[in-house]
């Protein structure tokens, strides 16, 4: 696993000790980017980023390397994470760890333009998740967000969500 673009390009980072935690592969990552570039333009420097589910904190620490002033990792057991945001002893300022259940957060310390959540496989987190991030205030009006699930997992999104795109990578 290793960051695939930006300053820390080909940076090596930890893999999870554990099957509970499924990092992003690095070609989905690389797809998700394409994306966010054709949504946002390549200037990422006055965005911040959330990264829920963040597992090993791979896409979060990808966005802090591809210029996103700020992101922040939020996980029930941040952990596996820390090994990987302690590479980046440089960036401090710009990573936030957050411990906390995606379906019981705190009140925002931020705003965030974008999200990233990759909750785990089948387990109906993401809709319960999206609901809350929004009742705390965790989203700009309009942020854009990324939302993984299995392929044959139903993703039901709240009314004040729209969906502009669907994409499908492995499973």
């Amino acid at each position: 696993m290793r960051i695939i673009g930006g300053k820390y390009r080909g940076k090596n980072l930890f893999s999870p000790g554990s099957d509970l935690v499924r990092p992003t592969s690095d070609r989905a990552r690389e797809a998700l980017f394409s994306i966010l570039r054709s949504k946002l333009g390549f200037d990422f420097s006055s965005l911040k980023l959330v990264d829920v589910f963040a597992g090993s904190g791979a896409f979060g620490l990808e966005a802090m390397s591809q210029g996103f002033a700020e992101v922040a990792l939020v996980d029930i057991d941040p952990q596996p994470l820390q090994k990987n945001v302690r590479l980046f002893s440089a960036e401090t300022a710009r990573i936030k760890v957050i411990r906390a259940d995606a379906c019981r957060l705190p009140a925002a310390p931020n705003a965030y333009d974008v999200l990233f959540m990759d909750a785990p496989y089948r387990k109906n987190l993401s809709e319960p998740a999206l609901k809350e991030l929004a009742a705390k205030g965790w989203l700009k009006n309009g942020a854009l967000c990324l939302i993984e699930v299995h392929k044959d997992e139903l993703l039901v999104l709240p009314p004040f969500f729209e969906q502009t795109d669907e994409r499908r990578y492995g499973i």
